[in-house]
């Protein structure tokens, strides 16, 4: 089925995972997107693993960005990669790329170029460390950033900065990348012309700090890394019980009130009666809940917080999510037919639209493997132009 963005044309220069995962959200959501790629080799992400699929070691990642696209290869250092580039830019209403700042000009098509090929074009550029400033060279993969621009410093056990377990410096930037395409999309449809869209690594941590960002800006205090726990509410973090460990989040004095008779407390006990009070005496108050806790299952813990309405939840493996009914009744495992590994499961997207049936999606396209159509396209669309006179 057709999505919102039925009709909208996006060249896709980017390669690694913000870039990839910005088009795939934009093609999910029904724009047509025509990956460029480098003739041999394509997208670094062809390569990463393992774990690799099948005999042809199909890579997983590779899979997990790429869905719902073509693929064209272009060397962008001959005259002919270009050539056709700059009938792609004609044609297209968006153009993503992701490489470092000057490159894309070396390549012959600075911003003035883009204008001059397509009035109308919106410009996505995702950078490291942003495109200008003292360091906006800088190359900056996901993991640098998330030391970069301090996540590390705030995640892990105390003392020991950690790295998130996903490329999460990379979708945000995707996320933010996707949202001013958006919105230059709609501001070209009032004013016929397209604009430049930058974001990058750094900006996209940086404008997810939320609070750990205000505890400097205005209170000057410096944010730790506190493990599970949350730096100001408790009990908020993960908790042990008979067979395994819980995530339980009591935000506010009304969660506490019909938490802390469930584990046998007091609400009223002076120790833990307010949100600081908690805070402050976190340790004790952990022991208390774990010794509760200790004697039962998880399952029977959250069956009686669901009941309360307190906010709990299992600390789930990857393959437990994916097999849960409630991940799959929300479209979130979804099948294509891969042309290499047959039917295969990828996960899904995270918007759906009331009223709008699922859409069918394709796999992640073969190095190349839409080329010669792409290229018809082309001849097609400039013969109609020729024909008009255009």
């Amino acid at each position: 089925m057709p999505g919102p963005l039925e009709g909208v044309v996006i060249v896709d220069l980017s390669r690694v995972v913000a870039g990839p995962q910005a088009t795939m959200a934009l093609a999910d959501l029904g724009a047509r997107v025509i990956k460029v790629e480098q003739p041999g080799t394509g997208d670094e992400t062809r390569g990463w693993g393992p774990p690799f699929a099948g005999g042809d070691q199909v890579s997983t990642y590779y899979l997990s960005i790429n869905r719902n696209k073509e693929s064209i290869t272009l060397d962008l250092k001959s005259d002919e990669g270009r050539g056709t580039l700059a009938r792609l830019v004609r044609h297209a209403d968006v153009l993503v790329e992701n490489f470092r700042p000057g490159v894309l000009d070396r390549l012959g098509f600075p911003v003035e170029r883009l204008r001059e090929l397509n009035a109308g074009l919106i410009v996505l550029s995702i950078t490291g460390f942003g495109h200008d400033g003292p360091e906006g060279g800088r190359p900056g993969y996901d993991a640098i950033m998330q030391g970069e621009a301090g996540i590390m410093s705030v995640t892990g056990p105390p003392g020991t900065p950690s790295k998130v377990g996903l490329s999460i410096a990379d979708i945000l930037a995707a996320g933010n990348g996707v949202a001013g395409v958006l919105a230059a999309l709609y501001e070209r449809s009032r004013t016929g012309r397209g604009t430049v869209v930058r974001t990058s690594l750094l900006a996209s941590v940086v404008g997810a700090h939320m609070f750990q960002g205000t505890r400097w800006t205005v209170a000057r205090d410096v944010p730790v890394s506190v493990g599970n726990d949350h730096p100001s509410i408790a009990p908020y973090g993960t908790f042990r019980c008979e067979d395994g460990q819980l995530q339980i989040g009591v935000a506010n004095q009304n969660l506490w009130r019909r938490f802390a008779p469930i584990v046998g407390l007091d609400p009223g006990d002076p120790r833990y009666a307010t949100i600081p009070d908690r805070a402050a005496h976190r340790a004790e108050l952990t022991a208390d809940i774990e010794k509760v806790l200790a004697g039962d299952t998880r399952d029977a813990w959250l069956a009686r917080f669901d009941e309360a309405g307190v906010p709990a939840g299992a600390i789930r493996s990857i393959d437990e999510v994916y097999e849960r009914e409630q991940t799959r009744s929300q479209g979130l495992v979804i099948e294509v037919d891969h042309p290499q590994l047959g039917p295969i499961e990828l996960p899904g997207p995270p918007l759906r639209f009331d009223g709008a049936p699922p859409r069918g999606h394709t796999a992640p396209p073969l190095l190349g493997e839409h080329t010669d159509a792409i290229l018809a396209w082309l001849d097609e669309k400039e013969l109609d132009e020729k024909e008009r006179g255009e």
